[in-house]
């Protein structure tokens, strides 16, 4: 066997064992340098890992995630729950709206899907079940809700598919989010609304407490939070900062409405949260420092090359071939996180893309979508493993509305592929390179 195939075998197996991934991309990695390359190479493996890390935007990484940290603790998601409460009013499918467009707000905020879903699902889930929802409907629907925070910017996973594509411009794939996001978040409404009514759940009756919200007061509670997306596109949009200094100014921003407008962050709280941060920013890194010493190796070796080849010669067919693309990260998506698969995926899909003359925005819109598919879809489904803990039932119970939601967003992607504009049009609008 030739050493980039010992290098995927060795990959493929340690990840079958349980190791996990970014150990799994690093000894691979080794592996084949070791195998094809030279011993004397490893010394290698300290220079890759460096360089992979040491790019300036992927500051914005841990600072975005420090930004959601902030926001959740800050007592964002109860006050926009609150005001959507008031601003829909009691009927059929109320709440699962409310749920649905906090869930779109939220990842406008934090550009995580773990974080929205545990934001969103501590306020809703009770409420929901009051008012007839079962739980395992209730954690399923906030966990796909949430996966739009992958394309609602600002998202950590396209930030970091900026920096594995050269020349893409972030603040275009940012506004070719946006309404892809939006879709989404509309292609799971509406088979929620559709099965609220069928089995009679909320039943228009004014839930606990609902009576007293008004529209005004619950606006004006909630207005700190709304600002902030506008905060940050706007800031994108005017040239006032890069992608990376909307990071420190999310984080500020964030700071000043939990310490001061809402006032349920303390000083050791913030304190608290840079430590939390940083232990979640530092597994993120971690796996972007060990996945290059993968990275180089299989560039050496001409992996990447190989594999490429292989998938182009498979069909002449371009749409096919997408299909078959769009496929194999959905199955990926199941099993690995988002950060992972750009790693291991990009390197082999930019031939492909380049050859076919895919959009390399629109392509990155349509990875990202399928990711977050996978962010809800057992067997890993690391937003439902989220919700379903604060719901306290078990994953498997979740199976059938999982599908139901697969399908929704499965038409929304369907639409963004076969259009291309929908994902295009605004960044070309705001006079974005996207071509």
């Amino acid at each position: 066997m030739t050493p980039d195939v010992w290098m995927i075998l060795a990959f493929a197996g340690l990840l079958i064992a349980g190791v996990p991934v970014a150990f799994s991309l690093a000894l691979s990695g080794a592996v084949g340098i070791l195998i094809g390359l030279s011993p004397d190479m490893l010394a290698t493996l300290g220079t890759n890992t460096y360089n992979s890390i040491a790019k300036y935007p992927l500051i914005a990484i841990p600072l975005f995630i420090l930004t959601g940290l902030i926001f959740e603790r800050a007592g964002v998601a109860l006050r926009l729950v609150r005001f959507a409460q008031a601003l829909i009013g009691p009927r059929h499918g109320g709440l699962a709206l409310v749920a649905v467009l906090v869930c779109m707000i939220m990842g406008g905020m934090s550009g995580s899907g773990p974080a929205d879903a545990a934001a969103v699902a501590m306020v809703m889930l009770p409420s929901m079940t009051k008012a007839g929802y079962p739980k395992p409907f209730s954690a399923t629907l906030i966990a796909a809700s949430a996966s739009t925070a992958i394309l609602i910017p600002p998202s950590v996973a396209l930030i970091l598919y900026s920096i594995v594509v050269p020349g893409v411009d972030l603040r275009a794939l940012f506004a070719a989010g946006l309404f892809p996001g939006v879709l989404a978040g509309l292609a799971l409404l509406l088979p929620a609304l559709l099965v609220s009514r069928r089995y009679g759940w909320e039943g228009g009756a004014m839930t606990e407490g609902a009576e007293q919200l008004s529209v005004r007061d619950t606006f004006r509670q909630a207005l700190p939070a709304l600002f902030a997306p506008v905060l940050i596109l706007g800031g994108l949009r005017s040239g006032l900062f890069t992608p990376t200094e909307a990071a420190v100014v999310a984080v500020a921003y964030g700071a000043v409405v939990g310490l001061f407008l809402t006032r349920e962050l303390s000083w050791r709280d913030l304190w608290e949260l840079f430590g939390e941060a940083a232990i979640i920013s530092g597994v993120v890194m971690l796996i972007i420092a060990l996945a290059g010493i993968f990275a180089w190796a299989g560039t050496m070796l001409g992996t990447f090359r190989h594999l490429a080849e292989w998938i182009i010669g498979l069909t002449d067919n371009g749409v096919l071939l997408l299909i078959l693309v769009m496929l194999a990260v959905l199955v990926a998506g199941m099993l690995l996180d988002a950060i992972s698969i750009y790693l291991i995926m990009m390197p082999i899909l930019i031939p492909v893309m380049q050859h076919f003359e895919w959009n390399p925005v629109w392509f990155g819109i349509l990875l990202a979508m399928n990711i977050a598919i996978g962010q809800f879809t057992p067997p890993v489904a690391v937003n439902l493993m989220v919700t379903t803990e604060v719901a306290k039932i078990r994953l498997e119970q979740t199976l059938g509305w999982a599908l139901l939601f697969v399908v929704a967003m499965g038409c929304a992607l369907a639409l963004v592929a076969i259009f291309p504009s929908i994902a295009l049009w605004l960044p070309r609008v705001l006079g974005y390179n996207v071509d």
